[in-house]
């Protein structure tokens, strides 16, 4: 007896868009492992890419709100370096490590406020917006030291935050879960995560369905600040140093994470375990090309051949879904 929740007749489709990532980071590491074996799949160097996409993964769950909501933000890679050297000065003035991580969270909240303020109230683009904010932020990072790191020598601000294990398990992989749970449940159970997704697929009848549309497009860049600034203190720690040159190009990388973990760049679908799957896929990429000995430039080739792909696939599922 058929079911009376289906359809006779009725064909299931299956969302390639959504899953591809996995299926593409199965095909990797198969590739990888055929091509480097022991080296790439040693322990140790499984643990280092989990470091070394940390920041990425971090930014990538709130991009992925970004990004859903029908937004852009350029400026995070600019909010990592300003808020790394931040909480370092801060860190190396007071040796207090609470206020140096407030001090840094606080400075990436108000530059995404900022960001929201000129998108919803004076109405600049996104795009553009963040892409000024990117220069300006940037310059403020150079000016403040003048161009010059900042030593990190406060061993237990960088175990909390970069180089510690718990458990076993490297805290930037702790920090990465715990940034996945708390963004896939906000996106999943929350009001907050459908309303934003409500914004992206579209605005008008979201501000119909009383949702307060600037309130919550400027939440969505806000918690984007928070992250990159979030991400700016996992780089000084685990570096042990702070650089107006951190994250310098990761708004590139956060953004094909999150398209290639199956959020639609017209907004209105998001992944949060599809983003840290497609940073974990980009640094799984990087650091076998590495291994495998191809120079900087031919790594940089292949890094926006994967940007390509990400944008084509959802322009693909897109396609797709509107004619189903």
């Amino acid at each position: 007896m058929p079911s009376k929740n289906k359809v006779p007749g009725a064909k299931v489709q299956f969302k390639a868009n959504q899953y591809m990532v996995y299926l593409i980071f199965i095909v990797v590491l198969v590739f990888f492992a055929i091509w480097l074996g022991n080296s790439f799949f040693s322990m140790s160097n499984l643990m280092n890419i989990t470091r070394q996409t940390g920041m990425i993964s971090v930014m990538a769950v709130a991009m992925t709100f970004v990004i859903g909501s029908g937004q852009i933000d350029l400026s995070i890679g600019s909010i990592v370096a300003l808020s790394s050297l931040m909480s370092a000065i801060t860190l190396q003035k007071t040796d207090n490590i609470f206020l140096s991580v407030f001090v840094a969270l606080l400075l990436g909240a108000a530059i995404g406020a900022i960001n929201g303020f000129f998108i919803t109230i004076v109405n600049i683009p996104s795009f553009l917006a963040t892409l000024g904010m990117l220069s300006v932020i940037k310059g403020l990072a150079m000016w403040t030291t003048a161009t010059k790191a900042i030593a990190i020598a406060n061993t237990t601000f960088s175990n909390i935050f970069g180089m510690g294990l718990l458990f076993g398990v490297p805290i930037v992989l702790v920090w990465t879960l715990l940034s996945l749970a708390i963004g896939d449940f906000a996106l999943r159970h929350l009001a907050y995560g459908k309303k934003v997704m409500a914004i992206g697929g579209n605005t008008t009848s979201a501000i119909y369905s009383g949702i307060k549309v600037r309130k919550l497009t400027t939440l969505v860049m806000t918690f984007s600040g928070v992250s990159a600034a979030m991400a700016g203190i996992m780089y000084s720690a685990r570096m042990q140093t702070a650089r107006y040159t951190y994250g310098e190009g990761d708004e590139l990388s956060v953004i094909a994470a999150v398209v290639l973990g199956g959020t639609s760049m017209a907004g209105g679908s998001g992944n949060i375990i599809g983003a840290v799957v497609g940073s974990l896929l980009l640094g799984v990429i990087n650091n076998g090309l590495i291994i495998g000995g191809l120079n900087v430039s031919q790594q940089m080739v292949v890094r926006g051949l994967i940007i390509i792909l990400a944008v084509a696939l959802s322009t693909i599922g897109n396609r797709k879904k509107s004619r189903s």
